[in-house]
């Protein structure tokens, strides 16, 4: 290392915890049960995570964190203590977490409502829409900044359109296309018409050999720290404990033919979607909450050919 400072680095953290309190027929871990040690397994590796986060001992100009777990963090207390006190770091720019919104949110006053943001996604088998929708209003309340998800299933149309109904104008709702479908342009166009941006989900992107922001200014970090370029890329970086995934970042292309899930994609410099979510990337909110969007609908998808 030298003594110049290190570069901005986003971070997207997995640990072990896998266990969720809802039961979505698509989602491997529904209604999972961690056992005690693993939860005891994943609240040690948070709390070193946050240790390391609030020394930043490479000096970081700037670490932006979003916690992306397998199941359901926000019913532990551990996250949510984590995230008011990474909240108040002034090397933190933001830090979120993609959550059920199950919880309450009282606890949400303590955070720093400047760096906090929630990634929200709506279940409608699992909770009502007036229960869900009285969260998101308590987060308006308290001047928390989320963004609203559904996932693009022919069950869920109308349960997403009475959300895009009951939500403010002000609150992005975005939806992810169901994993393995492919959308006809008529079906695209009805999930369009409530996410603009819709079109980014629905279709795989290109990757192979095009650049992208992953193991440069973004790594995955898992609950030992071992860092990887992303979730969706095996292979190892260095460990963020001992320092060395530094030596690793550099501008690198992405070797996956193609990246079909917003956290891997949004990075992909081919996109234009780092002007789309500015400053709003790791919770998922367009910049200036600029609703109405003007809709886009990538149209360049024969060049994976």
């Amino acid at each position: 290392m030298t003594g110049s400072p290190a570069p901005e680095l986003t971070i997207l953290y997995r640990g072990p915890l896998a266990s969720c309190n809802y039961d979505c027929p698509y989602c491997p871990f529904a209604k999972r049960r961690d056992s005690p040690a693993t939860l005891r397994a994943d609240r040690a590796a948070l709390a070193r995570f946050v240790d390391w986060v609030t020394r930043n001992p490479h000096g970081h100009r700037q670490l932006s964190i979003l916690f992306t777990p397998w199941g359901e963090a926000l019913t532990r207390s551990w996250y949510r203590d984590a995230l008011v006190t990474l909240s108040h770091l002034p090397h933190v720019g933001t830090v979120a977490v993609q959550t059920n919104l199950s919880c309450r949110t009282g606890w949400l006053a303590a955070a720093d409502p400047t760096r906090l943001a929630l990634w929200c996604t709506y279940h409608p088998g699992e909770t009502t829409l007036e229960k869900f929708v009285t969260r998101t209003a308590e987060l308006d309340a308290i001047g928390i900044r989320h963004s609203v998800g559904i996932v693009g299933l022919a069950d869920n149309l109308d349960a997403a359109r009475a959300l895009r109904a009951a939500l403010p104008q002000h609150t992005y709702l975005w939806v992810n296309a169901e994993e393995g479908r492919s959308y006809d342009p008529a079906e695209e166009a009805v999930w369009t018409a409530l996410d603009p941006l819709f079109g980014y989900s629905a279709h795989p992107h290109p990757a192979a050999g095009l650049p992208c922001r992953t193991g440069d200014s973004v790594i995955s970090v898992d609950g030992d720290g071992l860092a990887r370029r992303c979730h969706f890329v095996a292979a190892p970086l260095g460990n963020l404990y001992d320092g060395t995934y530094l030596r690793a970042l550099r501008p690198r292309p992405c070797p996956n033919a193609v990246c079909d899930c917003h956290i891997g994609y949004v990075h992909l410099e081919t996109l234009p979607l780092y002007e789309v979510f500015a400053g709003g990337i790791v919770e998922r909110i367009p910049a200036g909450l600029r609703l109405p969007l003007s809709p886009v609908i990538p149209s360049a998808r024969a060049d994976a050919d």
